[in-house]
Formats: structure tokens, C-alpha cells, sequence
């Protein structure tokens, strides 16, 4: 079984530990053995296990210690880490987090000679000012986190999905192919407009309009952030609760010609 020795691993405080503690004993005998011929069997006898014994205790107590308040250091580190990349209402990344994430993966697909393919949506609640009106901020809340789950619910582990606006979410799919994409916009939309959303027992159907792009090559945020809000837009004209998808507008090769699909 492979060692783990990550900032926040128990292994590497025991690594660490021993192996600095060995360190200690065998400069403390070093240093002592120059002694040894000069002193009788008894007095060799005890330096050895002095030297044995204090660096274990000495230096092995302080290492542990050193080596336990850096693990605790590097796990609340990666715990202010995920809060300060996560919306705290809705669980999934913010809008910082989320757009640095995949202008990440672009930039590592530019630097490859392999086409990478992907997808960017922008899903928005319909009508949704008028839930914070008629229901309550707090309604709308519910809202937005049954949206979001729905959102995960009908993701791959290596997506990614984040809220980027009031009621907008971004999903980012890597390595997926047009049909793919659609077929995923269309889940989540339909995902969410069959849930049961009845705050105080007063039913609220939800719905969503979804614009989204695809791209085949090297291209960016930007480009495929306003390709997607340019299809969102077409959606919300055309009458809400559908998905407009433009199959390649966003890449900086090649482009298609847009399609929209209901």
C-alpha cells in the first residue's frame, strides 16, 4: 500500500518524525563515538543508551508535535481553501472558482496537440424574482439549492458546475461531444421541471432556460461564456423552459453555424 504522504496525511507526520528522529541518534552517536575508546565498558554502555534515549525522547516528542500542528496548519489551509471556492447557499463552486477552473483545463488543451472537446452551460431560473416576491427570499433560497442538487444530480464526477450569478449556474463539460451536451442540458431541465418545489404547501413549479456551446480545439473562457450567454438569451426570448445549444460557436477553429434546439 502506497504511503500517503500529503500535507494533511498522518503518514507524513510518522515518516517525518521517525526519520528525523533516526537522524538525531546517529549524529548523537557519531559525535559521542570519538569517546568511546577512552572510556571503560560500563561508561560506553551508558553513553550508548544516552545516546539512544534522549534524542528519542527529546527529538522525537518535538518532531511529532512540529510535525502535528503543520498537519493541523495544512488542513485548515485546504479548509479556508474549499470555503473561499464555494458559494456557502448552494454548495457548489462560485463564480471565481468555477471560471479560474476551466480557463484551466483550456489553457492545459492549448498546450496539447490532441483536439480536446467540452461544453460550457448556462442554465438561469425562470422567472425567479417572482418567487423572492410572491414566496420570500427564504422560498427562493429553497429554490436555488433544490436547482443546484438537481444541477449535481445529473453530472460526471469530472464536471463542473458553479453558481455564477443570482439565480445562473455554469456547468463545464470536459470531453464530451455535442449530443452528449445537449442530452445533458436537456436532463437537467426536465430534472427540474418535474421536481416538487411547495414551500407552506403553496405549489411553485420550477424551470429553467439553458443556453449552451460546445468547442473542438483551442478556445477560451471568454469565447465560450458569451457563445453560451448568446444561446441563454435565445432561449429566454423563445419562451423560457428550453435548452438553445449551438454545437460549435465558441471555438477558435473551425467555427459551425449555430443550431438552436427545443
Amino acid at each position: 500500500m502506497k504511503l500517503d504522504l500529503s500535507p494533511t496525511s498522518w503518514g507524513r507526520v510518522m515518516a517525518v518524525t521517525a526519520a528525523g528522529t533516526a537522524f538525531f541518534i546517529a549524529v548523537a552517536f557519531f559525535v559521542d563515538s570519538f569517546n568511546f575508546p577512552y572510556l571503560s565498558p560500563e561508561s560506553v554502555w551508558r553513553a550508548k543508551l544516552t545516546d539512544l534515549l534522549l534524542p528519542l525522547v527529546l527529538g522525537g516528542s518535538f518532531l511529532f508535535f512540529l510535525m502535528w500542528k503543520i498537519r493541523q496548519l495544512a488542513i485548515a489551509q485546504r479548509d479556508l481553501s474549499v470555503i473561499a471556492a464555494t458559494d456557502s447557499l448552494t454548495a457548489v463552486l462560485n463564480r471565481g472558482a468555477f471560471s479560474m477552473l476551466v480557463e484551466a483545463y483550456l489553457e492545459q488543451t492549448r498546450k496539447q496537440e490532441e483536439t480536446r472537446t467540452g461544453a460550457l452551460l448556462i442554465i438561469d431560473a425562470d422567472h425567479f424574482k417572482s418567487i423572492n416576491d410572491r414566496l420570500g427570499h427564504d422560498c427562493g433560497d429553497q429554490a436555488l439549492k433544490l436547482i443546484a442538487q438537481a444541477i449535481k444530480g445529473q453530472l460526471r464526477g469530472t464536471d463542473i458546475v458553479g453558481r455564477i450569478g443570482g439565480e445562473e449556474f455554469g456547468v463545464f463539460l470536459p470531453g464530451v461531444d455535442p449530443s452528449q451536451s445537449w442530452l445533458v442540458a436537456e436532463g437537467i431541465r426536465r430534472r427540474i421541471r418535474e421536481m416538487d418545489f411547495s414551500p407552506d404547501g403553496r405549489s411553485c413549479p420550477l424551470s429553467v432556460s439553458i443556453g449552451g456551446t460546445s468547442f473542438s480545439g483551442p478556445t477560451t473562457y471568454e469565447a465560450i461564456f458569451s457563445a453560451a450567454d448568446r444561446r441563454l438569451y435565445a432561449a429566454k426570448s423563445n419562451g423560457r423552459d428550453q435548452v438553445s445549444f449551438d454545437p460549435a460557436e465558441a471555438a477558435l477553429a473551425s467555427p459551425l453555424s449555430a443550431a438552436t434546439v427545443h
